[in-house]
């Protein structure tokens, strides 16, 4: 009886110490991606900022320039995201109601809208590259200096903005993976909700690019 006793008691011991410990592991993980999210929002918020200083700075130029960008074109890619924002939602509480085959399909689902958004993105580079506007391109040269500003700024920020897609398709790829082997559970989700927190940011960012580059004219 003692034995027992002294048996349940370590065990209860020990399953004490791995429930704090992974409560520990959650609360650092989390910590440090709000973390690495505010660095990500102090980098584009002052790319934002320059935007404005430039934008008032040469305001018929970036109207002038704003125009030649095809709306329809930056809205479907602002459909895309938001919709893929809810597909990853979707994916997180279907892992925490312990459907995994639903949360697999949904994070599946994101990642492919991912994947659309930069398609979407390559057809619109690949029309101004076919026209010699790119930084170095021939018809770019022969433009204003304000043209030259929105053009550069407009390739710097949305092309960080795609690196930031890919990434993201990178660590959900990661994460799809670690699901299907066990390795992320309904008991265990710190890590894709920490990789929605991320894409939700990528989302967040377009929000604001997609307005300063497509609407403002």
């Amino acid at each position: 009886m003692s034995t027992n006793s002294t048996t349940n008691a370590t065990h209860g011991e020990e399953h004490g110490h791995e429930h704090v410990h992974d409560l520990r592991d959650d609360y650092g993980s989390k910590l440090g991606m709000w973390l690495f999210l505010f660095t990500e929002l102090i980098l584009f918020g002052g790319l934002f900022l320059l935007y404005m200083a430039y934008r008032y700075q040469y305001f018929p130029e970036f109207q002038l320039s704003a125009k030649s960008l095809k709306i329809w074109m930056g809205g479907l890619n602002t459909i895309i995201l938001l919709t893929s924002s809810l597909t990853m939602v979707l994916s997180i509480v279907a892992l925490q109601r312990r459907k995994i085959k639903a949360s697999i399909y949904w994070l599946i689902t994101t990642i492919v809208f991912a994947f659309g958004f930069l398609v979407v993105k390559y057809f619109e580079w690949s029309d101004k590259f076919a026209h010699g506007i790119f930084p170095g391109g021939e018809e770019l040269a022969l433009k204003s200096q304000g043209e030259k500003v929105f053009y550069g700024l407009y390739f710097t920020m949305t092309g960080l903005h795609g690196l930031h897609v890919i990434i993201g398709m990178i660590i959900l790829g990661f994460i799809l993976v670690f699901i299907v082997k066990g390795k992320v559970s309904p008991d265990r989700f710190a890590l894709i909700e920490n990789g929605g927190l991320y894409w939700h940011l990528v989302d967040l960012i377009w929000i604001f690019l997609f307005p300063l580059f497509y609407l403002l004219h």
